[in-house]
């Protein structure tokens, strides 16, 4: 697991007035607490931030039991470079769906671009990452 100080710029991106937020003030708050995050948006930043902090109990705790893998294995060496959240649609109070961009750098070879539109789910007071499409 990754270290993140607490006042350093979070991993997500997340801006405020233009400025990039502090992990404490960002995804912090739900990856290093019992708090849930707010909203599908939130939770998507919170993991790809848990994914660039290698939080595998948090990733596993907020994916949804009818998609959640038994383990999760980080590959050695793998630079996070930035997440574009392109898109955030609340179908209803209970669904949302998130579209975003991720980059990544592996320990060799050229960076690899992840773009898809997850799907998500609150249960229980808590959104949960359901399952995603590749686009």
């Amino acid at each position: 697991m990754k270290p993140c100080e607490i006042n350093s710029a979070c991993p997500c991106g997340r801006l405020h007035q233009k400025k990039a937020l502090a992990y404490g003030a960002c995804c912090g708050r739900w990856l290093d607490t019992d708090t849930p995050a707010p909203d599908a948006e939130s939770l998507m930043r919170s993991r790809y931030s848990a994914f660039a902090l290698e939080r595998a109990p948090y990733l596993l705790m907020t994916w949804h039991a009818s998609h959640r893998p038994a383990s999760i294995e980080f590959d050695p060496g793998v630079r996070w470079l930035g997440l574009e959240v392109r898109s955030h649609t609340v179908q209803d109070a209970t669904h949302a769906q998130v579209e975003f961009v991720a980059r990544q750098k592996p320990l060799s070879g050229p960076a690899v671009r992840l773009h898809e539109r997850s799907r998500f789910v609150l249960e229980n007071g808590h959104w949960l990452y359901v399952d995603g499409d590749a686009l």
